[in-house]
């Protein structure tokens, strides 16, 4: 998948959702909480990080990226400072900083 990824090509869409909600599920289990939602369409959404949580309507502390940005912040390709500068990731809240957990 990371061939593909490295190539410019579009892993196998099976394989790349996995590859997200695994990802996913790790960044839940190493910070776990409900004050942060991130999202990574169309594949996955978790929340995560201590604090505040979160119960009715749009959460105040969102990140969302591609499946590919998700994938290279995760697995250390990208820096999270960088890819938040670029426009790579969308923020929003005072907790919505990552990069205290990544990469995974």
């Amino acid at each position: 998948m990371l061939s593909a990824l490295d190539e410019g090509r579009t892993p196998e869409r099976s394989v790349f959702r996995e590859a997200v909600r695994t990802l996913l599920a790790v960044l839940a289990e190493r910070a776990p909480g409900r004050s942060v939602e991130v999202r990574v369409p169309p594949y996955g959404a978790i929340q995560c990080v201590p604090g505040p949580r979160h119960t009715r309507g749009n959460p105040p502390n969102v990140v969302e990226m591609s499946p590919e940005t998700w994938l290279a912040l995760a697995l250390g390709r990208i820096d999270w400072a960088q890819a938040v500068t670029d426009g790579r990731v969308q923020v929003s809240g005072v907790r919505a900083d990552l990069s205290a957990f990544l990469p995974l």
